[in-house]
């Protein structure tokens, strides 16, 4: 009989440190107390040569970070586009950490291989993609930006008798990638992994709404219409959560011969809310998307999803056989549709979420999470001293906040918006993140939390309140 007693007792203070995280998030600061001196001073010792019990370990592990965990698996974070964590998706993904499967193949992980397909089904028909679709789970949508757009050059370099994956990108044909340019860093870094290289992304001016217009995108792609193309179509942007006019611009792409991607890192959600789906009409056209998990569906870092409506063109641009790698042409080899072999069976987070929340527990939390972001947008944006940029049309808003001084630059509102926003951090009650959107720098709101509830909303506006009394004291 095997031993547990070691494990048993490391992660029992495991659940004790974890289970004390969760209860105090309500009260603890939500961004990090600790410098990073202090955090260095602690963490940086000398590599001890004997070893310790593993208790030990954790113990002092959860003491040496104290005052470095952000707050953002509670209800009080509004900064970048951060969910937390359901509690089946953590339980789950504290037994897929137990059972140590590598979800590379079902040889290796039957039961991993298994979720990840039925994983597949569930999400095609909550975002509402087409069933004929493949589909990898990355480790976040950055990856499955990669895995798509791999797809998407296998399949324009195929149509030029170019064999990418055997043949490499020296004197290949050149790819180039068309979309609106408030566009996601994280294009430009796939671009650059993928060998297209940064110069082939191109961002075209959008309207006021944040929308690529069907006749810039049009003379666009009459531009060099002989050069192969990439359309990346937005299902929430960045900053303001703007949706492209799918319906009108993915036949526009494909009447002159472009792969469409949807970026939907979060916004491909919407999808699955009966109130907000109406912005993702004619999506399930396109030829790709990408979302994350660990953003709207609220599992633990790391989750990730990409569909390829080509599934030829998917596997071509990920599979490899080998004499040492096992098969099971039974299956769905998870190998064949990634680009990683070593990885942790994520998939099982991702089910337990979805059984979780159900269907309806899905449409919920997209628009609980819509609603706190527009009552949290207004209510700071009503505040003596702040100006309303964009009120959200989904979960994303933006504030500034202005300087009192007669005959203020703009400049020092940008400035006076990021001391604002500074001194809300400090507090410790809420955490907001900044950005620049048309030259001016604003507080960005993004409510991506199923804990975030009135009382966080009510919490959050009064901070920024009292940041702004004392700031104009």
């Amino acid at each position: 009989m095997n031993d547990t007693s070691s494990f048993r007792l490391a992660l029992e203070h495991a659940l004790h440190h974890s289970l004390t995280h969760l209860e105090n998030l309500e009260q603890s600061p939500v961004a990090a107390s600790a410098s990073l001196q202090t955090l260095r001073e602690r963490l940086n010792r000398s590599l001890n040569s004997e070893s310790m019990p593993a208790e030990q370990v954790i113990d002092e592990l959860v003491a040496d970070t104290a005052g470095g965990i952000v707050g953002s698996a509670g209800g009080r974070f509004f900064g970048w586009v951060i969910g937390g964590a359901l509690p089946a998706a953590l339980a789950a993904d504290w037994l897929t950490s137990t059972w140590d499967q590598n979800a590379a193949a079902y040889a290796c992980g039957p039961a991993a291989a298994v979720i990840e397909e039925v994983c597949g089904t569930w999400l095609k028909d909550l975002l509402g993609l087409p069933g004929h679709a493949s589909f990898a789970l990355t480790n976040g949508c950055q990856m499955a930006h990669v895995t798509a757009l791999a797809a998407a050059r296998n399949a324009l370099l195929e149509r030029a008798d170019w064999k990418v994956e055997r043949d490499g990108l020296f004197g290949a044909p050149k790819i180039r990638i068309l979309s609106g340019d408030q566009f996601h860093g994280s294009i430009t870094r796939a671009a650059r992994l993928l060998g297209l290289g940064t110069n082939a992304v191109i961002g075209l001016p959008v309207n006021a709404a944040g929308q690529l217009a069907a006749a810039t995108l049009e003379q666009a792609l009459q531009e060099n219409s002989d050069t192969l193309t990439i359309v990346l179509l937005q299902a929430g942007d960045l900053n303001i959560g703007a949706y492209d006019c799918f319906e009108e611009l993915i036949p526009l792409a494909h009447r002159y011969g472009a792969w469409v991607h949807v970026d939907g890192a979060f916004g491909l959600w919407a999808n699955a809310s009966p109130r907000h789906r109406h912005l993702l009409v004619g999506v399930e056209h396109a030829d790709s998307w990408a979302t994350d998990g660990h953003k709207w569906l609220n599992v633990p870092y790391d989750s990730g999803f990409a569909f390829v409506a080509h599934p030829q063109a998917h596997r071509n641009a990920m599979s490899y056989t080998a004499s040492y790698v096992s098969t099971n042409d039974q299956v769905r080899e998870q190998s064949d549709w990634n680009p990683e072999w070593s990885r942790r069976g994520r998939g099982f987070a991702a089910y337990a979420a979805l059984r979780q929340l159900g269907r309806h527990g899905v449409a919920a939390l997209i628009d609980n999470c819509c609603d706190g972001a527009h009552r949290l947008v207004t209510g700071i944006a009503a505040l003596p001293g702040a100006e309303l940029v964009w009120e959200p049309r989904i979960n994303q808003g933006l504030v500034r906040f202005l300087d009192p001084k007669p005959a203020a630059t703009e400049s020092e509102h940008d400035q006076w918006t990021d001391a604002v926003t500074s001194a809300v951090l400090a507090s410790g009650v809420a955490l907001f993140s900044n950005t620049t959107w048309r030259g001016k720098r604003c507080m960005r709101v993004s409510v991506c939390n199923w804990q975030t509830n009135a009382q966080d909303v009510a919490r959050a506006v009064a901070a920024v309140g009292d940041a702004l009394q004392k700031k104009n004291a």
